[in-house]
């Protein structure tokens, strides 16, 4: 699972989307008042914003009060001199102090008692008052309404605006007013541990990563249970009621080209038996629960597409077997096929794995990797609207949010995109990275309402050693070394970090452009092996997994960060799971 940087010299970046800040100022306007009744309508906005001193980014959500609302306009009037320099979730203008922000299509629609959300980023000098007058569609938000003003002595005794869809009917974003499962095998493991019930009962994936597992294979981290038993236990879960079901399909051929530890049981050439054996009984079985409250969301083959961009000749960081992959198309492939083939179905919502901001933020991989998802979602079968979205970070362990500096910031004249971590990327986290990407990809060809995921299971970066504020300012490495949160030695380790938290607990919708944050990885399986451990899984010995291994071009040649101790990948790893526990944050209550 190797995510290098690039090696190529980096320009600046043609977007910035820097929700990092020195100061986290957590100011809010929730106005609420009433619109003209015969208009039956009100709105209230809830302004969150990020503050450094000099810019700032905000989030804004709207919550209609009213009638369904069909294609909006938000607009206000900043006080000092702010100025928008780029938006999301919104399209936004701005004369003088005057701004609007409009719908973006897909979140044009905002139901009575609905959100529609969006954010910017914006310069200003002076003071940065939070705006205090919000008019939506030009009602100005100011208080709830009865939606049915009029007296009615016989009303309706279930009226129904907007009623919930059937549960088997297609939905913007799955998470939405659904649970999400929990693996049994997982909460079991978790619960075992000191201090792991205030865990347990949190949703995280299924992996398929051999063609056993499908039917059950007896291993550590599954038990007996194949794919029919979870979805059997999901259907118990779900009640009648929705229920996102995260399955993880991973088992290309060749697998995983630049990590041995996560190597899989097909050789480079077996596109055949991949689509034969492995995603045709798996798309068969998933057929039969369609017409269930299940909604199936698809982690789409991790650690694959990207591999192809940065890994490949005539790179420093190329490896012959991602040459391979390359040439033979069997990544493109296989990727195209399973979005085809599960993307037919009905309740199963297929999201593509798009490393991190670590592998793929600078420019010469970022634009490149969007190209490839385009091209694989039409390959083989497969069209973009097999695609309902993008994951990112999944099984690693990229901050959030990076709090404590900005991508626009100079140090004493040296810009941060300069300094030794951030190595002129143009992202220092995964949430501005997401929703920097969600736009590429849309520029590229995807629809415009493709949702991103983001794997908040190990990036929490909590404990004694988290920072509180960014380092000094002699020089700009100290200055982003003493402030940044994700504290491994180089962004490109990947295997078992040490001193790795629990992140953001499982949440739907928490940012504009985010379909839910998740804990695709199961905290406290392995990485990969510290030593060789023979094994019948396909799986080898990775020196990035050795805490003595001091690298490679991909991770800089630095050393690996791994713990040691460590099971084959996918096995219980207690110390892991331990650390991850005591180093949670938010911290685990």
């Amino acid at each position: 699972m190797s995510r290098p940087p690039s090696d190529n010299p980096r320009t600046l970046s043609r977007r910035v989307l820097a929700t990092a800040s020195t100061l986290l100022l957590g100011a809010t306007a929730a106005l609420t008042a009433s619109a003209p009744a015969a208009a039956a309508t009100g709105c209230s906005v809830d302004y969150q914003l990020s503050d450094w001193g000099s810019g700032f980014t905000a989030n804004v959500e709207i919550t209609n009060l009213g009638d369904t609302v069909d294609g909006w306009s938000l607009d206000w009037t900043f006080d000092g001199d702010q100025q928008i320099g780029h938006s999301w979730g919104g399209a936004h203008s701005q004369s003088g102090q005057s701004v609007s922000v409009t719908d973006v299509g897909y979140n044009g629609t905002i139901p009575q008692d609905g959100t529609a959300s969006f954010g910017f980023q914006a310069a200003y000098s002076g003071d940065n008052a939070v705006p205090t007058d919000f008019s939506l569609n030009g009602v100005l938000c100011e208080g709830s309404v009865d939606p049915d003003p009029d007296p009615d002595p016989d009303p309706d005794p279930d009226p129904d605006p907007d009623p919930d869809p059937d549960p088997g009917e297609r939905v913007d974003n799955p998470y939405v007013g659904a649970d999400v499962y929990v693996n049994p095998i997982w909460s079991a493991n978790a619960a075992a541990e000191p201090g792991g019930e205030a865990v347990a009962d949190e949703p995280t994936g299924v992996w398929m990563d051999q063609i056993s597992a499908i039917e059950g294979n007896n291993s550590p981290t599954t038990g007996s249970m194949g794919l029919r038993d979870h979805l059997d236990e999901a259907v118990e879960q779900a009640a009648g009621e929705p229920l996102v079901f995260q399955l993880v399909i991973y088992n290309l051929p060749g697998r995983d080209c630049a990590a041995l530890a996560s190597n899989g049981e097909l050789g480079p050439e077996e596109i055949d038996r991949y689509e034969a054996e492995y995603i045709d009984p798996i798309a068969d079985i998933l057929a039969d629960y369609e017409d269930t409250s299940l909604r199936v969301v698809t982690t789409v083959e991790i650690d694959s597409l990207p591999n192809l961009v940065t890994n490949v000749s005539p790179r420093e960081t190329a490896t012959p077997e991602c040459d391979v992959m390359l040439a033979n198309g069997n990544y493109v492939n296989g990727v195209g096929y399973a979005l085809g083939q599960l993307g037919a179905i009905d309740n199963v919502y297929n999201y593509v794995d798009a490393g991190h901001h670590g592998w793929i933020g600078w420019e010469d991989n970022f634009a490149p990797s969007a190209a490839l998802f385009h091209e694989a979602a039409n390959a083989n079968g497969a069209t973009p609207d097999d695609v309902h979205g993008f994951i990112a970070n999944t099984a690693n362990y990229s901050a959030l949010k990076e709090e404590h500096f900005a991508i626009g910031e100079t140090i004493n004249g040296t810009p941060v995109r300069q300094s030794d971590w951030v190595d002129w990327n143009n992202y220092l986290d995964e949430l501005s990275f997401a929703q920097g990407l969600r736009e590429e990809l849309v520029s590229q060809g995807f629809d415009s309402g493709i949702g991103m995921l983001i794997d908040t299971s190990r990036n929490g970066w909590g404990g004694p050693d988290r920072p509180t504020s960014a380092g000094p300012t002699t020089d700009v490495n100290a200055y982003v070394d003493g402030g940044r949160i994700d504290r491994r030695i180089q962004a490109g380790n990947w295997c078992n970090q040490s001193g790795a938290g629990l992140g953001e607990r499982p949440t739907t919708a928490p940012e504009p452009g985010i379909d839910a944050y998740v804990w695709m990885k199961p905290p406290g399986e392995s990485d990969g092996s510290s030593e060789e451990i023979p094994n019948d899984e396909g799986k080898g010995f990775d020196r990035m997994c050795d805490p003595t291994y001091e690298g490679n071009p991909r991770n800089g040649n630095n050393m690996s960060g791994a713990l040691p101790d460590a099971p084959v990948a996918g096995h219980w790893f207690s110390d892991q799971f331990q650390e991850l526990l005591a180093n949670a944050y938010p911290p685990v209550q």
